[in-house]
């Protein structure tokens, strides 16, 4: 009944409320060994000292199957036929098989007992700080009136000891391995090696990629240097021998038998197997591994310093082909975490594979990318020159030992910088300094450097810089001969040349720079400073008048007087100055020396940015210059200054001011000349002394400001700039333009005469009659016959005095003079509107006084019926008088005819010889007559006007009321009138064939 009650106890009693003296009392009195041992097998409890307890009452009553087993076979290492007879024994005796089985399994959790006790020592540091005092303990730690810490409890492994007695081993070290126990898995590796050692690699590989591999360096794997094989570890089990159920005989002897009985529920959860390595590893492969593990670190994590603390390691415990790697984390541990921060910019993802595949020179980029000025020369030092060693040492391990290839290197990233980057590693390298203190220690590669990133620089502003850089450089005092010197510039000036820009090489970078400078030799490179101390200067005079250009530039003008000039221009026209006229005085009086500065030559004998022109070349484009901005003012203070270099002969002036004038009226937008453009080239005239040339230029001025002024159009709605009137071949055409666009402008004939002068027409009287006739055709096409008769008499008495004077008749401006004066006088004293009979006959008088011989009868016929008119006139004005009419004061004044007119119009009768007038009546005559007139009225073309046409109509009434006798010469009038309605044009430049 004790018995039955101990069964019960055991049963009821759960895990949790086992003790070590309730498992010895209630197992104690439980005769049953196989009951008793299955109970210690069931029950797994997480108290170490229970389960101790547990396992060693199991093993105690299994003892018994050891005595019966070994009386029987006393060899349990016996051979096959043993064997048999054990596996028979165990099929009649399933009670023995099973105490085997389980003996072998307690021993087992036994030994996994031991080690999960080691595996609570061993907790992770930082599981260790975290159960112990937190910041608040910390704080107070040295308090003497605190209470006595409690103690904190151990960290626990990640799993508890019931799992980890019935778990796979494996999955165990995983654990261990995921949690970053390493000290436990080192005990478990320690203890159970035989078992893990093929699944080392599986196990390395489930720690966390951040996790510090000097905290499981014990772990990684070693090679041997001596066998170039993976070193093996040697395992510190718990039991040294393995009990006799553990024997190969048991152990097959079980398992032959397992059909008798169900060793499945005996068994333990396995995992799934991962691949093992049971052999060791060679050299090889161990580097292999290594270089796996290092890639996939830092493709996830970008930890360089953690793939390199392990690559360390493996390289000191005779990994091989590790080296090489070692170097590559290093300097990319030096590029990811000794570069400059910046907090501007984000960091950039760095990997392995990215630094595998970038070549040197970008490699270099990328270390200095983040350097100051201040920090670059450090920067090269501590970063680049390590990694350029290591290149150079590469190459003489592969067998290609290149020298030169740090140097090269390091060149190739000064000459693609910037100039204030390159300017810090100069001022490291001065001559001055100690020689172990500079980056660049050879003063002649310190000089090709300079010249090739100055001269290959397109930077405009930044002259400070580039004169800091040439402070930098070594002076040498080399005399030099002749020769030497003109081969030296010979050399520049071949420089020149090879910076041009061309089809083969658009740009001339610092490198071709750099090659082209590499074998000139010292005298030439002591030339090339001389050079470019005068080219810095330069520049920086360019830069202060705002026409900057780059140090290249100067190369390439040096040779080129064309682009000098160009540039000269552009420096003396963009000059600002101040407002306050003091101040703009004495800014273009520092202009002034300045660009006399760039035309002259030094001691050296170097010549400037303009010193292929002549210095009056120079004064010329300065004075221009001056002119364009409009500082008239001050032009003419430096040229009355005694003090003034601005020396210029008169004509020269003279010249450069009237260039300057018309450069301001081509631009101007309107031709008024009291504002804009149009008055700075007005005054602009003021500043030479007063000539023909400057008047008759400021005359032509007035004269556009006066045609502005009556709104002449050159498209409809578009007025006429002052660009088309001086672009106009004929300028008479613009009098015309005027009169036709103001119906009034014609009754004004002394400002059309003066805009005639002034037009460059003043002394011309070819000119003056021409626009008399058009003054006298607007004043006929708006029916002020009395404005037409006072402008034909003007133009008369100026052709007579004409013709009377020394040049006399036969000068073709005299005969065309006068062909204009007739046709006028022919025109208006033929119009049937006009009734003073007196004045007409008196203008047809002049017409045949001026016309030529073979125009003669045509006038003369004119004149004659209008003399007929006129005596039919006086008869009927007699006859009425006869019959006691009174007279009017118009037919008293009609009945003086002009003596003048009449003598003269004898005179010429008599001098050609004329026919008698019956003769011009026939029909012969009429029509030669008419084919004459025809030929001269051909090349009358007045404008069209409202009266005009109305004269028209009006003669060809009077044509058809006259006498069939007048129709030959009505039809060579009425041919003149449709000529004269044509316009003026002929006035104005047309052919003449008459």
């Amino acid at each position: 009944m004790a018995s039955s009650s101990n069964y019960a106890r055991w049963i009821d009693l759960a895990g949790n409320e086992l003790s070590v003296d309730s498992v010895e009392e209630i197992l104690s009195h439980i005769p049953d060994d196989f009951w008793v041992a299955a109970a210690c097998y069931d029950r797994l409890v997480d108290d170490v000292n229970v389960q101790r307890t547990l396992l060693q009452v199991g093993l105690t009553r299994t003892q018994p199957v050891f005595d019966r087993v070994n009386h029987l076979f006393p060899d349990t290492n016996a051979n096959v036929n043993d064997t048999h007879a054990l596996t028979e024994h165990f099929e009649s005796n399933i009670t023995d098989a099973q105490l085997c089985y389980i003996r072998s399994v307690l021993l087992k959790r036994m030994d996994r007992l031991n080690t999960f006790v080691e595996l609570c020592k061993e907790a992770p540091e930082y599981l260790q700080r975290e159960s112990g005092m937190d910041e608040e303990d910390a704080e107070w730690e040295d308090d003497p009136w605190a209470e006595e810490p409690s103690a904190k409890p151990p960290a626990k492994p990640p799993f508890s000891l019931s799992e980890f007695l019935t778990a796979d081993l494996l999955h165990s070290a995983y654990q261990l391995a995921f949690e970053r126990w390493f000290g436990a898995l080192r005990v478990l590796f320690d203890r159970h090696g035989k078992y893990l050692w093929p699944f080392r690699f599986a196990i390395l590989d489930q720690i966390p990629d951040y996790a510090p591999p000097s905290d499981y360096h014990p772990l990684l794997p070693s090679c041997n240097t001596l066998t170039n094989m993976e070193q093996s570890p040697t395992w510190n089990e718990w039991r040294l021998e393995p009990d006799w159920s553990e024997s190969s005989m048991v152990t097959s002897a079980l398992e032959s038998c397992r059909d008798s009985w169900d060793l499945s529920i005996f068994q333990e959860a396995e995992i799934p197997e991962p691949p093992f390595h049971v052999d060791p590893l060679t050299g090889e492969q161990l580097s292999a591994w290594y270089q796996t593990r290092v890639d996939a670190i830092v493709s996830s994590t970008g930890m360089i310093d953690t793939v390199l603390t392990m690559v360390q390691h493996g390289a000191s415990h005779g990994v091989p082909l590790l080296d090489e790697l070692g170097e590559d984390l290093s300097l990319l541990s030096r590029l990811v975490y000794d570069t400059p921060r910046n907090s501007d910019a984000p960091d950039e993802d760095w990997t392995l594979a990215r630094w595998r595949v970038m070549d040197p020179p970008a490699i270099v980029r990328a270390y200095l990318s983040r350097s100051s000025p201040t920090t670059l020369p450090r920067d090269i030092s501590r970063l680049v020159m390590p990694y350029l060693f290591v290149l150079e040492s590469r190459a003489e391990r592969a067998g290609n030992p290149d020298p030169s290839l740090a140097q090269r290197l390091l060149h190739e990233y000064i000459l693609g910088a910037p100039l204030e980057m390159a300017a810090a590693v100069f001022e490291a390298s001065k001559p001055t300094l100690p020689p172990a203190q500079r980056l660049i220690k050879d003063d002649e590669v310190v000089v090709r450097l300079a010249l090739s990133c100055l001269y290959g620089s397109n930077s405009l502003n930044e002259w400070s810089t580039m004169s800091r850089i040439f402070e930098c450089l070594p002076a040498w005092d080399i005399p030099r001969a002749d020769s030497e010197e003109d081969a030296a510039d010979t050399t520049v000036a071949s420089l020149g040349a090879y910076v041009t820009p061309s089809t083969a090489r658009p740009t001339c970078t610092p490198s071709d720079l750099l090659i082209f400078f590499s074998p000139l030799p010292l005298s030439s490179l002591s030339r090339a400073l001389d050079i470019l101390d005068v080219h810095l200067e330069s520049g920086e005079i360019l830069s202060r008048w705002s026409v900057p250009a780059p140090l290249h530039w100067f190369l390439q003008s040096s040779n080129d007087a064309a682009e000098q000039r160009a540039w000269a221009n552009r420096m003396s026209r963009r000059a600002g100055g101040a407002e306050d006229q003091l101040n703009a005085l004495e800014d273009w009086e520092w202009l002034l020396e300045d660009m006399l500065k760039l035309n002259g030559r030094g001691d050296n004998k170097i010549a400037g940015a303009f010193g292929l022109l002549s210095r009056d070349e120079v004064l010329r484009i300065y004075f221009s210059g001056l002119l364009s901005t409009g500082k008239f003012d001050i032009a003419k203070t430096l040229l009355h200054s005694r003090k003034t270099q601005l020396v210029l002969d008169t004509e020269i002036i003279e010249d450069i001011c009237l260039s300057s004038s018309r450069e301001f009226y081509d631009n101007a937008n309107s031709g008024n000349y009291n504002f804009g453009d149009m008055k700075l080239a007005y005054e602009c005239l003021d500043v030479p002394i007063p000539s023909d040339r400057i008047q008759k230029e400021k005359e032509f001025i007035e004269a556009t400001s006066r045609l502005s002024s009556f709104n002449v159009m050159s498209r409809p709605g578009i007025p006429i700039s002052p660009i088309e009137i001086r672009l106009t071949k004929d300028r008479l055409s613009l009098i015309s333009r005027v009169l036709s666009s103001n119906s009034d402008a014609y009754k004004h004939t002394e400002v059309i005469l003066d805009l005639v002068h002034k037009l460059g027409f003043r002394n011309d009287i070819v000119a003056e009659v021409k626009a008399l006739a058009m003054l006298a055709d607007s004043a006929l096409q708006a029916e002020d016959f009395t404005r037409a008769y006072d402008t034909c008499r003007r133009m008369t008495d100026t052709v007579l005095s004409l013709r009377m004077s020394d040049m006399g008749s036969d000068n073709p401006q005299v005969a065309e003079a006068s062909e204009v004066c007739w046709v006028a006088c022919f025109q208006l004293g033929r119009q049937s509107e006009f009734d003073v009979t007196n004045q007409k006959l008196s203008l047809l008088g002049r017409a045949i006084e001026i016309c030529p011989p073979d125009r003669l009868n045509d006038v003369l016929t004119a004149w004659r019926r209008l003399e007929k008119e006129d005596i039919q006139a006086r008869e009927e004005r007699l006859h009425d008088r006869r019959n006691g009419a009174v007279e009017t004061d118009h037919q008293k004044h009609a009945k003086r005819l002009p003596e003048t007119a009449a003598d003269s119009l004898q005179a010429r009768l008599r001098n050609f010889h004329m026919p008698s007038p019956p003769l011009l009546s026939t029909p012969d005559a009429a029509a030669l007559a008419s084919k004459t007139f025809r030929s001269v009225t051909a090349n009358f073309p007045f404008s069209v006007g409202s009266h005009r046409g109305r004269s028209q109509l009006s003669q060809q009434g009077e044509d058809q009321s006259s006498v069939s006798s007048r129709g030959a010469e009505e039809d060579v009038s009425a041919q003149a009138s449709r000529v004269f309605s044509k316009g003026i044009g002929w006035l104005i430049g047309a052919d003449e064939n008459l």
